[in-house]
């Protein structure tokens, strides 16, 4: 709301509830229905907000110092971000609260550090601020026994075959639509649909069948240099997961964050106990079901899980 309009209201007695802003030392109008944070940025305070101001984090947080009872009960969204934390009733989503009557509220995300972090986000890898949560297929991958196998041999020998695998996987998810996140050891982290969502789902299936595919090329390699072959095991689960860019000075990347990240990586590891290579959720099987052939496997709790999950070896993909 502009100055002018300000003017005009108050000109007619209709008094606006203020915000008093520390540790600024500022005083703004606040419009019915306006948020705090909006208020706040209408009138050039500097509040952040990773999320974009849509309930999804809690960098907006404000102390309410005095005039808790002028403000709206907790949102939805509110109650669900905070709620879990169990904060004092005072510390409120600026994004989120509206009020009735005049405040005095603190910011809580004020330091040159967390600004920093927010500024040195590259605009050319991400444009949205701190992050955005889309719905993504991620692939986990990871050769069984592969540190008996580097305790054999050289450090030399074992950075030359990770180098050669990788690269190899590396060309196989590029040609299906994804891109490798990261590189743990012998493991690998792919996503699909953080650039183009089209037939994510599927396309991260297929590039699991053609990573093994890929493996079966490699052998004949590794058995003549090294008298072994290599089995990888394949988790691959579809969900939301915030994309933003995480690190710091000039070693950030893009990557992904999120329980579904977690949960990719347990599937991965459930090939062990089941002796399988290629597992999937049930959701992504969901979004793939016409076109993959699948064997049900019996429930399992997944490590630092609470509930039990049913996932599906992959025996075919169209």
């Amino acid at each position: 709301m502009n100055d002018h309009l300000l003017s005009l209201i108050r000109a007619h007695g209709e008094d606006m509830p203020r915000i008093h802003f520390l540790p600024d030392d500022k005083t703004v109008d606040a419009a019915p229905g306006v948020t705090i944070l909006d208020a706040a940025r209408n009138a050039g305070v500097d509040h952040e907000c990773t999320c974009g101001g849509n309930g999804c984090c809690t960098t907006c947080r404000v102390m309410i110092v005095e005039g808790l009872h002028h403000c709206g009960r907790r949102t939805d969204d509110e109650e669900k971000v905070l709620g879990p934390l169990e904060l004092d009733p005072s510390i409120r989503l600026a994004c989120q609260t509206t009020i009735a009557g005049d405040v005095t509220v603190r910011r809580l995300v004020i330091d040159e550090e967390d600004s920093g972090l927010i500024n040195a986000l590259d605009a050319r890898v991400l444009p949205i601020s701190g992050g955005t949560e889309m719905k993504i297929a991620i692939l986990f991958a990871d050769i069984r026994d592969f540190t008996p196998f580097s305790e054999k041999i050289s450090s030399y020998d074992v950075l030359h075959v990770l180098n050669r695998y990788f690269h190899r996987m590396s060309n196989v998810i590029e040609r299906h639509g994804g891109y490798v996140d990261n590189y743990m050891g012998d493991g690998l982290l792919a996503l699909f649909g953080v650039e183009d969502s089209t037939d994510a789902a599927i396309r991260s299936v297929r590039a699991g069948r053609a990573m093994l595919e890929e493996i079966e090329r490699i052998q004949p390699y590794l058995e003549m240099m090294y008298r072994r072959r290599f089995r990888i095991g394949i988790g691959i689960h579809y969900g939301s997961a915030v994309i933003g860019v995480l690190g710091a000075c000039n070693r950030r990347r893009k990557t992904a964050i999120g329980d579904a990240v977690n949960l990719a990586s347990r599937i991965e590891d459930a090939n062990k106990q089941f002796k399988t290579e290629i597992l999937i959720s049930e959701d992504l099987l969901r979004e793939v079901a016409p076109l993959v052939t699948v064997r049900p496997l019996a429930p399992l709790e997944l490590k630092g899980k609470s509930s039990r999950y049913t996932l599906y070896e992959v025996l075919d993909v169209r």
